[in-house]
């Protein structure tokens, strides 16, 4: 008899401290690295306390950004086309998108046919 291979849940081994998988680590790091510049400017303001306060509320927003999907509900018009697609994926379809000046390239193929 050969070895059999036991089924086990590998989904959250990729995960760092349970909560942080790679990708939102790094986008809770770069949230985290924009709000210590408005730390920076409130310390020399010698209110340092804000600064933190921002430091906290971006490094969270790059956090969801970078773990959360877009939910899928039909209320919205966005929501129906984006619905459970990654954020960042959504964002950084939308920066492209506006890097192209907001065309859109269709491929429509024709058929020609002919009226006898």
């Amino acid at each position: 008899m050969g070895p059999y291979n036991i089924p086990r849940n590998v989904k959250d081994e990729g995960r760092i401290l349970f909560i942080f998988t790679g990708k939102s680590i790094i986008y809770t790091t770069i949230g985290g690295a924009i709000g210590a510049i408005f730390y920076l400017m409130f310390a020399a303001m010698n209110i340092g306390i804000i600064g933190i306060i921002f430091v906290i509320i971006f490094a969270l927003i790059g956090f969801c950004i970078g773990t959360f999907k877009m939910p899928d509900t039909g209320a919205f018009e966005f929501t129906k086309k984006t619905g459970g697609e990654n954020i960042d994926d959504i964002i950084l379809r939308a920066i492209k998108f506006k890097q192209k000046k907001n065309r859109i390239y269709i491929y429509d193929k024709k058929e020609v046919t002919k009226d006898e």
